[in-house]
């Protein structure tokens, strides 16, 4: 009798306990997997999903009887941004949400959910508490920005408020409704997939956490060093809270908020141009990312340990079914 060999496609006994960014260990095994699926989500966000969002907007601009290739032009041009353009870079940001859940079944035969916590799901009480955290967070640093010699941070100020026109009445609501889901997006991206993706080839946390850092901030395009510098930091203390947290909510609600802080100031005094394409940058802006980053991760994690957050999934990662999600 000859003896049975597993499949290729066996599951390995997963750990006991896994945290966030071991949880694709869990699934089907291969190093190639998260490489593949990495490629692939870099390929599916610059090129696939900015193309198939464009013909909603093409086909909105024939109905209003505009020139569709002038609107098309219109919308992609970041330079000069209107608020249709803004919609739809948050929609396309956001798209990266489905994206990595799609690729966490396929590639990895792991449920989606558990790209949101070890819950699996998103905490959402504890997601609120994290919006309180990071509008203390924001207030503190604006008591250290008082402290600091003026520096131009990228948002030219107009030394008034701006008046209340339907452009800006049109920015606004799509600042409001559209923006928390951009940065959902990109937490699911960089923080959700890539962490589990550089966790699941490599055994130390450290690179589960720079790497999707480094990769966060290359992607916002051309930069001044503090700017870039700026961006790696927050990418550097949204991936530490997801491994400590044991989920996304924390770097989602810090998301949030700084980019209704950025996109609100440069409404209220600026322009969104500006808010979109920073350009300047001060190494004087150090203290005040590092006390914004540092304050909003010393109360996360000091709340987060009163309450007792659950950080790991206890037991093996359910495999998800064959067709179903």
């Amino acid at each position: 009798m000859t003896e049975s060999v597993p499949p290729p496609e066996a599951h390995a006994e997963p750990p006991a306990t896994l945290r966030y960014h071991q949880l694709l260990r869990a699934g089907r095994p291969g190093r190639w997997r998260p490489i593949t699926g990495t490629v692939a989500l870099i390929a599916a966000m610059v090129v696939l999903v900015p193309l198939l969002w464009q013909l909603p907007f093409a086909l909105w601009f024939a109905v209003r009887g505009e020139p569709v290739i002038a609107g098309m032009e219109r919308l992609l041009d970041l330079g000069d941004p209107t608020p249709a353009g803004l919609a739809y870079l948050n929609l396309t940001l956001a798209s990266a949400i489905p994206v990595t859940w799609v690729l966490v079944r396929t590639v990895h035969g792991v449920r989606p959910r558990w790209l949101a916590s070890v819950a699996p799901r998103i905490r959402w009480r504890w997601f609120a508490t994290c919006l309180g955290l990071a509008v203390l967070a924001l207030l503190l640093t604006l008591v250290v920005s008082s402290l600091l010699p003026t520096v131009e941070q990228g948002t030219p100020m107009s030394g008034g408020l701006n008046e209340l026109t339907p452009t800006l009445r049109h920015f606004l609501l799509v600042v409001l409704l559209l923006t928390p889901l951009q940065a959902a997006g990109e937490e699911y991206a960089f923080r959700g997939y890539l962490t589990q993706a550089f966790g699941g080839l490599f055994r130390h946390p450290l690179p589960a956490v720079l790497g999707p850092a480094f990769l966060f901030a290359l992607a916002h395009g051309a930069q001044s060093a503090p700017v870039f510098f700026d961006r790696f930091a927050f990418g550097v203390l949204a991936g530490v809270l997801v491994i400590l947290t044991g989920g996304l909510e924390a770097g989602i609600a810090m998301h949030v908020m700084n980019n209704w802080l950025a996109f609100g100031v440069a409404l209220a005094f600026g322009d969104m141009a500006s808010a979109l394409n920073p350009s300047g940058g001060s190494w004087w802006s150090l203290p005040v990312t590092l006390t914004q980053s540092l304050g909003y991760l010393g109360l996360v994690l000091l709340v987060a340990r009163r309450r007792g957050l659950r950080t790991v999934a206890d037991g093996a990662v359910l495999v998800a079914p064959q067709g179903r999600v």
